[in-house]
C-alpha cells in the first residue's frame, strides 16, 4: 500500500511531462509536415552543380 503513495504522484508528474513535451513539439512545428520528408527521399535530384553534370561519363573524362 505504501508504494501506491509513491507511484501515483510519479505517474501524475510523468503524465504532465508527456503532455508538456507534446504541446511543446506541436508549438515548435514538429508536426507541420509529416509526409514531406518521406516524399523528398524518393524524389530524384538531378543537381546541376557542375556545368558538365548532364554529359555522359565518357565525355567528361576525355575533356581537358
Amino acid at each position: 500500500m505504501e508504494s501506491v503513495f509513491i507511484l501515483i504522484p510519479i505517474s501524475i508528474i510523468l503524465a504532465f511531462l508527456i503532455a508538456y513535451f507534446f504541446w511543446w513539439s506541436g508549438k515548435s512545428g514538429q508536426f507541420d509536415d509529416l509526409e514531406g520528408p518521406a516524399h523528398r527521399i524518393l524524389m530524384d535530384d538531378d543537381s546541376t552543380d557542375r556545368p558538365d553534370a548532364g554529359k555522359p561519363r565518357e565525355t567528361q573524362q576525355n575533356e581537358p
